[in-house]
């Protein structure tokens, strides 16, 4: 996997006529991790946030194992402290969206996390220091200032913990889509045995946390309690908005640039937003609703202005 530039073209990476071949997976992602959010409030609680992550993880990691068990000897010592890098960066992910997702909305954590679309390119174009385009910056204040309004649906307030969460969350995923491409020891493992030992490392990390006296109900009783409807959507988070999304991202970003990847993940907001209004009963007010449309005009700007400067 070549390290790669801010604002690099699809076409530089060779076959643009099939590049909708590595945009539609992603896009898919993007429906199942906007849907996520409203699934997770549905079996998650502040009590039980360390429990659904470790049942989340432990459904798919021997599968994985099992699947892929010859590859995964066949890794490196350099590539397995790479891969098990960014399984923590991963942990400390699900760690920030599960416990904000508990005290927001789906329609704000879904909106606030698309930051992340934003947050990439300005912090690969630190990296690289090559200067953004102007569009893009003013694209990216747009989106800041739509945060801003949805949180403040009901009027000016402090925003919530959650909100808070969620938008340390977006910085984390901003970090984990830079190192996956960044990390060089990991450009010439293939991608299911990458994503094996990141949700490996995860959920070792979930596991010692749920062993801390005073972090919530064991995973063990929560699993006990749980009825078909919890384990129904413990198994969508497992396997659509786990198992397939990380493959498809790992596999997606050594294909083409961390900037597109993330641009490309655009749409999970208007399927959280949906969601969240359709079946939640959101209602982010008249100052969250033009937030939200500022976000989302944010998000589709910046890919344009990406996509221009990379042309």
């Amino acid at each position: 996997m070549a390290a790669s530039s801010s604002f690099v073209a699809p076409a530089a990476l060779g076959a643009p006529r099939r590049a909708w071949l590595t945009d539609l997976p992603v896009l898919l992602v993007a429906v199942v991790w906007g849907t996520s959010y409203l699934a997770a409030k549905g079996i998650t609680t502040a009590h039980t946030v360390i429990a659904v992550l470790v049942l989340r993880f432990a459904v798919v990691v021997p599968v994985l194992v099992a699947a892929g068990w010859h590859r995964l000897r066949a890794l490196s010592a350099a590539q397995w402290r790479g891969a098990a890098t960014l399984g923590l960066i991963l942990g400390g992910i699900f760690l920030l969206e599960t416990y904000g997702v508990v005290h927001t909305s789906a329609t704000n954590a879904g909106l606030i996390i698309s930051l992340t679309m934003i947050l990439t390119p300005l912090a690969e174009a630190a990296a690289t220091r090559r200067r953004p385009p102007r569009a893009f910056l003013a694209a990216a204040a747009l989106s800041v200032t739509g945060v801003v309004l949805l949180t403040q649906g009901a009027g000016f307030t402090a925003p919530s913990p959650g909100d808070l969460l969620m938008l340390l969350a977006a910085v984390a995923r901003t970090v984990h889509v830079l190192a996956m491409a960044r990390i060089k020891s990991v450009r010439s493992a293939d991608s299911l045995s990458l994503t094996t030992v990141q949700l490996g490392a995860a959920v070792a990390v979930f596991a010692v946390i749920a062993c801390v006296p005073g972090t919530g109900a064991s995973p063990w009783a929560v699993a006990l309690d749980f009825g078909p409807g919890e384990w129904a959507g413990l198994l969508f988070l497992s396997v659509f908005c786990t198992l397939f999304a990380f493959f498809v991202q790992m596999w997606a970003v050594r294909r083409t640039s961390p900037s597109r990847v993330s641009l490309l993940l655009g749409t999970e907001p208007l399927w959280a937003a949906a969601a969240g209004i359709a079946l939640a009963g959101d209602r982010p007010g008249p100052l969250g609703l033009a937030g939200a449309i500022l976000v989302l005009a944010g998000t589709s700007w910046g890919r344009r202005a990406v996509d221009k400067d990379a042309g």
